[in-house]
């Protein structure tokens, strides 16, 4: 039966752009699934198998004192974070191509390559840690046969895999750091004692509970994130046709920057609660067991078994895996971004391999490399503490710049940001840069050994 005009005429018209691809937040009937991406992802990638030795070390070291962190780190990660994804979903470019058009070389080409330097050692760390659990788990095989397998199979996908199913993979594996609240559930819990150290922060003048702070704000606030949280922005818009950068087409803005602050904050909240799992999972045994030094997560895992019983260490191991399978693949994508739009090279996970040769040559040598520093025998805590030094020698740095793009008209034109959102994010970097200030200073005169 065919409709009255009026009907017709009152339903609304579909805006092109962002509205017709899905961007428009207030949609009630859309699954918060299908609504979370970058910054999803991207906070779920935070917590890779070094993020989970930290928090380990936490958890065991200092009990509940230190789940005060993880709320006091999520609005700076959130603020920062999202100033990342507007800089690439306005500007059709990722943070290094918008260094290289809008700043000198000598202040782009370091940050690139320290980058490029630090997500190498991380990845070989993370890939160290995954060949350790998986070996408690099938300990019939040596431990290189699995970095090699698992570099192998983060590189291939990337390679051969289309952009949108690769993006759909990583999706998915987000949900194997639900194993870290399965241990929760099989641990005993002092959850009196938890709420009141997450809500009452514990502070102490000892150097190793401070150094423990700087480390948590490092683990969480990493630049590679930055990177690619950006790009991610970019390939969406490749990815769907109709939708532009908004400096070209700024009617797209008000829903491309509700969904982006969205799927930010439940990334970012993602993060910090799987953070707050590991510790409070290490505090209620490893801490009660007299345990006290935790090097590796896969040691937490190991140390777990006898405490906890088998089932919440395979739990701790297979997160562990699987979080490594998430964030090997963004740490090296992250830093083939950005020597790709440093260099000038055709970048991006939606273009073939042959028509981005050095992309995906960037991401073959990040990977190859940190697998063949386990291969050669580098100690993987020294490789995490040499990561941890470069990236604290960069986040101050690109998280200035970011601020200062975010709210340069020059860059951003009517998106910049003002008000309280550009103080917070002053705020989040002055924070930053006092932290790894102290822990530098702490690594020059040894106090953080």
């Amino acid at each position: 039966m065919a409709r009255s005009p009026a009907k017709v005429l009152r339903r609304p018209a579909r805006r092109s752009g962002e509205r017709a691809s899905g961007e428009r937040a207030a949609r009630p009937v859309r699954s918060l699934w299908s609504r979370l991406g970058a910054g999803f992802i991207t906070g779920a990638s935070d917590d890779d198998p070094s993020g989970v030795g930290t928090y380990s070390q936490a958890g065991a070291q200092f009990g509940y004192q230190l789940a005060w962190t993880l709320l006091f780190t999520y609005p700076m990660m959130v603020v920062i974070q999202e100033f990342s994804a507007r800089i690439g979903r306005v500007t059709g470019k990722g943070i290094a191509g918008n260094l290289r058009q809008h700043y000198p070389a000598w202040i782009l080409q370091p940050i690139v390559w320290l980058l490029f330097a630090a997500n190498t050692l991380n990845i070989g760390a993370d890939l160290g840690a995954m060949a350790e659990s998986m070996r408690l788990l099938v300990p019939f095989l040596p431990g290189w046969v699995w970095i090699v397998l698992f570099a192998v199979v983060c590189t291939v996908t990337q390679v051969l895999l289309s952009h949108q199913v690769y993006v759909g993979v990583l999706k998915w594996l987000t949900l194997g750091l639900l194993s870290y609240f399965g241990v929760l559930v099989v641990v005993d819990v002092d959850w009196g004692g938890f709420l009141r150290a997450l809500i009452i922060p514990h502070l102490s003048l000892g150097v190793s509970f401070w150094l423990m702070v700087v480390a948590i704000l490092g683990t969480t606030i990493s630049p590679y994130l930055f990177f690619w949280q950006a790009a991610q922005e970019v390939e969406d818009t490749k990815a769907h046709p109709q939708r532009v950068p908004l400096r070209h087409k700024p009617s797209q803005g008000a829903s491309a920057l509700a969904r982006i602050r969205w799927d930010t904050a439940v990334g970012m909240a993602f993060s910090n609660t799987v953070g707050l799992a590991i510790l409070v999972a290490t505090a209620s045994t490893l801490r009660q067991g007299k345990i006290t030094e935790v090097q590796t997560a896969a040691q937490a895992a190991e140390a777990l078994r006898p405490l906890a019983g088998e089932f919440a260490f395979a739990l701790f191991a297979l997160g562990i895996i699987g979080t490594g399978l998430l964030s090997v693949p963004v740490l090296a994508g992250s830093a083939a971004y950005a020597l790709g739009e440093a260099r000038r090279w055709p970048v991006g996970l939606s273009r073939k391999p042959l028509q981005a040769k050095g992309f995906y040559a960037a991401i073959t040598l990040a990977t190859v490399a940190g697998a063949l520093a386990n291969v050669s025998g580098i100690n993987p805590m020294k490789a995490l503490v040499g990561a941890a030094v470069i990236n604290g020698i960069v986040a101050v740095p690109v998280m200035v710049l970011l601020v200062r793009m975010a709210a340069n008209r020059k860059v951003m034109e009517r998106f910049a940001v003002r008000g309280a959102w550009l103080l917070l994010g002053w705020v989040a970097t002055g924070i930053m840069a006092l932290a790894m200030l102290g822990w530098l200073w702490s690594m020059v005169t040894g106090r953080g050994t």
